[in-house]
Parts: C-alpha cells; structure tokens; sequence
C-alpha cells in the first residue's frame, strides 16, 4: 500500500506550507534542504506512530528513516504493526 500522498500531506502542511504534496518528490532530500533536523524528526516519527500504529519503544528511528518521502513510505512498511489501509487524498 503506497502511503507517498499522506506522507507528503503531513510534511507540507507542518513544514513547507509553501509547496503543494503534488509538487514534493518522493525523493527530495528533507535533511540536507533544511526540512527536518531532530526536534522535526519527533514530531515526524510520533505522527507515524500514531498514524500507523508503529511500536515505537521496539523500533530504532534514525534521520535515515525520514531523509525523503519514500524513505518514510519504507519505514511505515517495514514497521507497522499490520498492514495499514492507505490514507484518503483529498
């Protein structure tokens, strides 16, 4: 299940309100252009917990994890605790 267009809906809307989820690619570099640096990355990584059920007292996070949208699309696959149901685009 392809989870780019929600992922990209959440970056937008809490840090580059300036841009469109159309318009953020799948593998624009969030770290090194600024986007996300550590206090960005627990907000980032608690959304998907809460988003996607993700356990996160028995998965390991690092910046790699988040460095682009589909690097996040692999996370949510990799750890989520059961196959998640993509998010409406709206």
């Amino acid at each position: 299940m392809d989870h780019s267009y929600a992922i990209k809906q959440y970056i937008v809307r809490e840090f580059i309100p300036d841009v469109t989820p159309e318009e953020l690619d799948d593998e624009y570099d969030l770290v090194a252009n600024g986007v996300v640096n550590s206090l960005s990355l627990l907000k980032i990584v608690n959304w998907l917990a809460d988003t996607y059920d993700i356990p996160l007292d028995d998965v390991d996070v690092s910046l790699k994890d988040v460095v682009c949208v589909a690097a996040i699309r692999r996370f949510v696959e990799r750890t989520a605790r059961q196959p998640v149901p993509a998010l409406a685009e709206n």
